[in-house]
């Protein structure tokens, strides 16, 4: 009986072992501008590179969120989950020429939150004129909507970001 027990357990490990080694996927793209290219799965290594949006990344191992990957020049290291997709992404016209561009919303990786250049400038301007309209409609105070119009204009930068996950030990930056 305890043979059957261990054979079955035995049998049970090598399946799930197999199962996961299936679903990681053997190239990833850079989703997000200058990703960090790591030497260690943890935010706090040092970087190897920046690398642009669109970059096509084969995978080697995943572990604990962290894609284990190589490059098409035979560098490797670590990049976060939340940096890449499994689907192919475009590069950005910048990211083609060796450099890049802001895209806060334009990609996130796991979420299905998308804005194009149309939306994002539109939203920089303050309200759409559909919003606007139904605002007028519903006979909100032009004091509001003249303070909904200064939060939608403020910007956040990369850098601002970057702090704000790094102090709420948020994403790639939970260890």
């Amino acid at each position: 009986m305890k043979i059957l027990y261990f054979l079955s357990l035995f049998g049970f490990f090598i399946a799930s072992v197999a199962f996961t080694a299936d679903n990681i996927p053997s190239a990833v793209w850079v989703s997000s501008d200058k990703a960090q290219l790591k030497t260690d799965l943890k935010a706090s290594s040092p970087t190897i590179a920046e690398l642009p949006k669109g970059t096509r990344l084969s995978v080697l191992a995943f572990e604990k969120k962290w894609y284990q990957v190589g490059l098409s020049n035979g560098r490797t290291g670590w990049i976060y989950r939340g940096k890449v997709s499994e689907a192919e992404v475009e590069k950005t016209e910048k990211a083609k020429e060796g450099g890049s561009i802001g895209g806060l919303l334009g990609e996130l990786s796991g979420s299905s939150i998308r804005a194009d250049n149309t939306d994002s400038s539109r939203s920089i301007r303050g309200l759409s004129p559909e919003a606007a309209e139904y605002a007028a409609q519903k006979g909100t105070p032009q004091v509001y909507r003249s303070e909904l119009d200064k939060v939608i204009a403020r910007k956040v930068s990369p850098e601002e970001i970057d702090r704000f996950l790094q102090q709420g030990k948020i994403g790639e930056y939970q260890e």
